[in-house]
């Protein structure tokens, strides 16, 4: 499946972390059989390896009072596509940016603080990206189910 390049010990590390990002190394030695230690040279190599890329806290917008989630899906003329993702990566308000097959080119998600910091993206950003062919936006009105990164 996912984890087939890596050993059964480093499975179950992997497993341990994306259950719990802030469990120790003495508390996965424990579950895994083997020292503090050793969990922390495995886990530091599959950082340099880029298999753990980050440690992460996740905040759900929707729980701030006031904040807004949209997604856009976007379609660029072809040459204009690189351009259009460069102009979006530079913008804060802008939390994901996806190349995605059909007709739309990327899939972009925004969380602003307010309704007005989402109208100002809109206006001052997205009604302006070159080369786009259409733009839609829609309003995320609940999170019904969100799984970060790799789950087993």
């Amino acid at each position: 499946m996912f984890m087939d390049g890596l050993d059964n010990l480093d499975q179950k590390i992997v497993s341990l972390l994306i259950r719990n990002a802030r469990m120790s190394y003495s508390e996965i030695g424990q579950q895994v059989g083997i020292s503090r230690v050793a969990v922390k040279m495995r886990v530091q190599a599959l950082e340099q390896k880029g298999i753990i890329e980050e440690y992460t806290t996740i905040i759900n917008p929707q729980k701030i009072s006031g904040a807004v989630s949209c997604y856009f899906e976007i379609e660029t003329k072809p040459d204009m596509l690189a351009e259009v993702a460069e102009i979006l990566k530079k913008n804060d308000t802008i939390t994901q940016i996806y190349r995605v097959t059909g007709k739309s080119r990327l899939h972009v998600h925004a969380v602003a603080s307010s309704n007005e910091e989402m109208e100002e993206l809109i206006f001052n950003t997205m009604d302006n990206l070159p080369g786009v062919v259409a733009c839609t936006c829609n309003t995320i009105l609940s999170r019904i189910k969100d799984i970060k990164g790799l789950r087993l």
